[in-house]
């Protein structure tokens, strides 16, 4: 990298809003990614002749090399420089996708998406970190991370228009092929405007054990979770995927806490206020990741709703996480402690999704839909924005890095479980209500009903799950997380893991 992309430390960066823009662009694009894929999954299948028990490796083969990789990303971003590793994420990127849009059969669609996955794992952590030593002021840092979280939060349901209308009215391959411009854009902009602050790198040696315990054991247990959505929690290479990622990631733990420069120093994750932020924030996506997949399904399957008309569906929820990101979290969040955010942020979420609980196969959209995701988008938003900007608070620069990985691992696993969890609970309501009642219904038309409302009964039902799973993540918020409102003096006990209080106006962020 040369000398002027580096600034001095201290000195508030004057180039750094335009930074956000190419930061947030690469942001827009790993997020769209996750959904807009899903939308084209079937008329990939079809082209490329993907059989049905293969087809779950379109999503598996990312989530498993994104998810595995995240810990060592953020580390090689500490190692290497921020702005170095997040270019050339962008570059990888970019290289996948157009492999993945040229794809002529399965092989190569797999491998494109493990190779997206790979380069998304150094890209995301590197994007976090780079927002965390570029705002140093709690206002505008506020500002910085509310446009960020309304991009992390919103971009999935941008994903499923855009997805919509890529499959609709041009070909599937243009799901792939259109993170081509966002990656040039974003890495041209980056490589330009970008000028990371001196003295933030980690140049201790890699932690080899560290990288492979932490890479195989999150590895097994997201294709545990996975593996468990269609093979059953009983299976017993299920069960092995389990068992050997408890023993994996547990003898990483003990790994770190014995090695001199360790892969994920432990003081990261045992502060109390950033062990708060990760594990709600784990919780909240695996309610959130469930419900995009019910809400797609029910408007499509159930409501007969095109792939077009379901993505705009969603832009009520848009609309509630950008406000709730960039006007009740950006303005109150200098004002009031974290916690106050993030706790009744939770809690607005679970209402929305009380809302989605009343579903029925002739449900209005305007009396039920469109307020449950209103109110869902507020408070994802609401409680968003902090939790992402208190992720590496008190966190040295050289860790900042492996502290984004940090919460990008914990979203990551929690939507593998999201998916794996609320799905099966769903397929088991659908089972017994068809079970229970198909036997009154004589005509075609009567069984095809009691169908489609034995799936509703099943979203139902994993939604009522979800709606629990909110309101614990808001008692979690609310206990753990204790530090003051940014600008302010730290709550007792909220002093980073070394013992020193920490200085809120340092936080950072994450996808």
């Amino acid at each position: 990298m040369s000398e002027t992309a580096v600034k001095a430390p201290g000195v508030p960066d004057a180039g750094r809003w335009k930074a956000l823009v190419f930061i947030a662009l690469a942001q827009l694009m790993v997020v769209l990614d996750a959904t807009i894929v899903n939308i084209a999954l079937p008329s990939a299948q079809q082209d490329l002749g993907i059989s049905d028990g293969n087809r779950q490796w379109v999503v598996t083969a990312y989530a498993l090399a994104f998810g595995g990789l995240l810990l060592f990303g953020g580390r090689i971003a500490d190692l290497w420089g921020r702005k170095r590793t997040f270019v050339l994420g962008l570059a990888g990127f970019a290289v996948a996708s157009a492999l993945g849009g040229a794809a002529t059969n399965e092989a190569m669609m797999f491998g494109s998406r493990a190779l997206q996955g790979v380069f998304g794992a150094l890209l995301a952590p590197a994007a976090l970190s780079l927002l965390a030593v570029m705002f140093t002021d709690a206002k505008e840092r506020a500002k910085a991370f509310g446009i960020y979280g309304a991009i992390a939060g919103g971009g999935g349901a941008v994903g499923l228009i855009l997805g919509g209308f890529l499959t609709e009215y041009l070909n599937w391959r243009w799901t792939f092929f259109v993170n081509i411009p966002f990656a040039v854009v974003a890495a041209a902009g980056a490589y330009f405007v970008i000028r990371e602050p001196q003295g933030g790198r980690n140049r201790s040696p890699l932690d080899i054990p560290g990288v492979f315990l932490s890479t195989l054991g999150l590895v097994a247990l997201v294709y545990g979770f996975t593996r468990a959505e269609s093979e059953g929690w009983s299976d017993a290479t299920t069960v092995g995927m389990f068992v050997g990622a408890a023993v994996l990631l547990l003898s990483f733990v003990l790994v770190e806490a014995k090695v001199k420069a360790p892969l994920l120093p432990l003081r990261v994750i045992t502060e109390r206020n950033r062990g708060g932020v990760y594990l709600s924030l784990g919780l909240a996506i695996i309610a959130m990741f469930g419900l995009f997949l019910f809400l797609t399904y029910y408007l499509q399957i159930v409501k007969g709703y095109t792939p077009v008309k379901t993505g705009f569906a969603f832009l009520p929820m848009i609309a509630g996480m950008i406000t709730g990101s960039t006007q009740i979290g950006t303005r109150l969040m200098t004002r009031v402690a974290p916690r106050l955010l993030m706790g009744p942020g939770f809690l607005v979420a679970a209402v929305g999704m009380l809302f989605l609980t009343q579903l029925e196969v002739d449900t209005s959209y305007a009396a039920v839909l469109l307020p449950g995701m209103l109110l869902l988008g507020l408070g994802m938003g609401t409680a968003f924005m902090p939790a992402m900007s208190m992720a590496t608070q008190g966190v040295e620069p050289r860790d900042s890095g492996v502290a984004s990985a940090m919460v990008n691992t914990s979203q990551q696993v929690g939507g593998a479980i999201g998916t794996a969890l609320l799905n099966t609970i769903a397929a088991s309501a659908t089972t017994s209500y068809i079970a229970d009642h198909i036997g009154g219904a004589t005509s075609r038309s009567q069984q095809q009903l009691v169908q489609l409302e034995g799936q509703v009964q099943g979203y139902t039902s994993a939604i009522w799950l979800a709606v629990g799973i909110l309101a614990v993540a808001a008692v979690i918020a609310l206990t753990f997380v204790n530090a003051g409102r940014p600008g302010g003096t730290a709550v007792t006990g909220s002093g980073s893991a070394d013992g020193v209080e920490d200085e809120l106006p340092v936080p950072v962020i994450a996808h």
